[in-house]
């Protein structure tokens, strides 16, 4: 068995010798030509086009916790309510309680120092901000992106108010959602390494 053994490792090292012998009589590894100063030619395979700043627009996150760069626009609860069935009920369940694969949106207060916490909306995330920009970047998610902001700024009512942060017929918009006060806002702490800003 030991033979075998030996017998199969130096068929290996054998034919990775061969297959290197072939690239160095080939050339096949050989440098490509020093260009005196002008720029190597780079290969095309014409598949695709060159990116333009538009393509780079959906993916810049401007929101801060504070609000900066929230665009215009309102939602109520109420609103909110039909679009959460229309497009996120089916992940999240009725009433934001989550699903085998997707999770819960609602409940969780006082869990996240237990054996068993359950990070939702309401016991986990410091900003309502944030949860606005999540949901406009990255929801619905067969489709993300693709709320409007006055249909993002109700859905993020809605899932607030499932959560008894605001009152059902409350309306965020750009002026109101960064007052909203979350209630894990301390349960963040600022990282006190001098390396990290």
């Amino acid at each position: 068995m030991f033979e075998r053994k030996i017998f199969y490792a130096l068929t290996v090292v054998a034919l990775f010798t061969a297959i290197a012998a072939y690239f160095v009589k080939h050339d096949c590894l050989a440098q490509a030509p020093k260009t005196h100063g002008a720029k190597p030619e780079i290969p095309r395979y014409g598949l695709g086009r060159p990116a333009a700043a538009a393509d780079f627009s959906k993916h810049d996150y401007p929101v801060g916790p504070k609000g900066s760069g929230l665009p215009k626009g309102r939602g109520t609860a109420a609103q909110g309510r039909t679009i959460y069935m229309q497009s996120c009920v089916a992940c999240h369940g009725l009433k934001g309680e989550g699903t085998n694969e997707y999770p819960a949106l609602e409940g969780g207060k006082g869990t996240l120092k237990s054996d068993k916490p359950l990070p939702t909306v309401g016991s986990y995330w410091p900003y309502a901000t944030t949860v606005w920009d999540y949901v406009n970047r990255a929801m619905p998610y067969q489709n993300p992106g693709s709320l409007k902001p006055d249909e993002v700024y109700a859905v993020t009512a809605y899932l607030l108010a499932l959560n008894g942060i605001v009152p059902e017929y409350f309306e965020l918009n750009e002026r109101t959602l960064p007052q909203v006060r979350m209630p894990n806002f301390d349960g963040f702490v600022p990282d006190p390494r001098p390396d990290v800003k």
